[in-house]
């Protein structure tokens, strides 16, 4: 016997950072979590599994339309149809008090209510699934004692949506590993954190992920798992991996490179590793991160629509329509010394020390403000949402910061050309 365990699809949730960027397929990106669960369920007709877990979180919010709920019954009228049983439980995104629209599901749907922990069934199979949805969206309590004993002869799976004790993950039903051990299931089919884990073997505690990721920060692979029951044991869960979009960080070092055509160069390079070693061969939403001390450092500085540009040209070049830039930060120093510039004597070295000044003078940076604060209001909206350090410390008035970022910048320019 044969069954998938899945969490956190969070149907119909938008991929951040991406939809109005020039270069992004709108259509795939708004599709993501749909297409991710069609795929998901594709995979658990192929692989004629007995039933399906949902720990939680299916939905990401409540209805705008009534669509989200006809997707989600047709999927699940295609499991019936071939006898694949459903099992829900709803997490925090999905909580009952908060889910002001329901629609019938097909009858092989059982969902666990949220009253209290209890037991469903499936007789002909053997098997206990134990289970509570959330009433409400911050569930702080911690469920686990409530849940029951295990059937006796039977196969006994815990569900729940956990932050477990530990994880980095927003604090909803706090319990323990030990808790979950104690309790004698032979698997706990866990949801609420979006990172695939497998905490504990031999007594088969997981965290699936998320089905698909919706940020850079849930960059690489993303599905569920499949767990096979065979000769009265359980063997180890393989991943199912059904995400249609990838997400990944290009970390890319300039040292040493002398131009912006070079930091381009290097920055494609990274893109091809992405897509033949990370990709599988999704299409991907790139986030590129430069760093490092390089004299292209001062050809960076100020011109990020530019480099925008070129870098989303790069992405063409190397990967057709499969690869886009969600956001380029921008983390690299100039090459030249700060110190080796003050041993110079020169007007440069003069400059430098007035920029230090500066932005210890109250007089000097009360100016500032002055004259650049009504920019804020003229610039362009395509150009103010920009994460760019310099353009962030102005934004929350922290002249001193904006100086600290801008003056190595100029100087190592300015040293140069000298």
């Amino acid at each position: 016997m044969k069954f998938i365990h899945a969490a956190d699809i969070h149907i119909d949730s938008a991929l951040a950072g991406l939809s109005a960027q020039e270069d992004a397929p709108v259509e795939l990106l708004r599709t993501a979590t749909r297409s991710a669960f069609s795929a998901l369920i594709d995979r658990a007709i192929e692989e004629k599994v007995a039933f399906i877990i949902i720990a939680g979180d299916l939905y990401d919010t409540d209805w705008k339309e009534y669509n989200t709920g006809f997707f989600f019954n047709r999927e699940m009228a295609r499991l019936n149809a071939v006898g694949i049983i459903a099992i829900v439980l709803y997490g925090n995104h999905d909580a009952e008090n908060d889910m002001t629209k329901k629609l019938t599901a097909p009858p092989n749907v059982r969902v666990f209510d949220s009253a209290k922990a209890h037991t469903i069934r499936l007789e002909e199979l053997r098997v206990a699934l134990h289970g509570q949805s959330f009433k409400q969206a911050d569930m702080r309590e911690n469920l686990v004692p409530g849940y029951p004993d295990p059937v006796s002869g039977w196969l006994n799976i815990g569900v729940l949506h956990t932050n477990l004790q530990g994880t980095i993950h927003a604090p909803y039903d706090p319990c323990t590993l030990t808790e979950l051990q104690n309790k004698g299931y032979a698997y706990w089919a866990l949801g609420h954190v979006h990172l695939f884990a497998i905490l504990a073997e031999a007594s088969g505690v997981v965290f699936p992920g998320n089905l698909q990721g919706r940020h850079v920060r849930e960059t690489g692979p993303r599905g569920a798992v499949l767990v096979t029951y065979e000769d009265g044991e359980l063997r180890r869960p393989q991943r199912l991996l059904v995400d249609v979009v990838r997400w990944a960080q290009a970390n890319v070092d300039i040292t040493g490179t002398q131009t912006r055509e070079e930091v381009v160069a290097k920055v494609g390079q990274v893109f091809r590793h992405i897509l033949d070693h990370e990709a599988d061969g999704r299409p991907v939403a790139c986030r590129v991160v430069l760093s490092g001390k390089a004299a292209a450092h001062g050809e960076l500085f100020g011109q990020a629509r530019q480099l925008r540009a070129e870098l989303i040209a790069q992405a063409i070049n190397v990967a057709g329509d499969n690869l886009w830039i969600e956001k380029i930060k921008v983390q690299s120093q100039p090459a030249t010394d700060p110190i080796a510039i003050a041993e110079r004597g020169d007007a440069v070295a003069e400059l430098q020390e007035l920029f230090g000044k500066a932005a210890q003078d109250p007089a000097f940076l009360a100016s500032l403000k002055d004259e650049l604060s009504p920019l804020l209001a003229k610039m362009p909206h395509d150009l103010f949402k920009q994460d760019v350090p310099a353009l962030l410390a102005l934004k929350n008035g922290n002249f001193p910061a904006l100086i600290a970022e801008i003056a190595p910048s100029v100087i190592d320019r300015i040293a140069r050309e000298d």
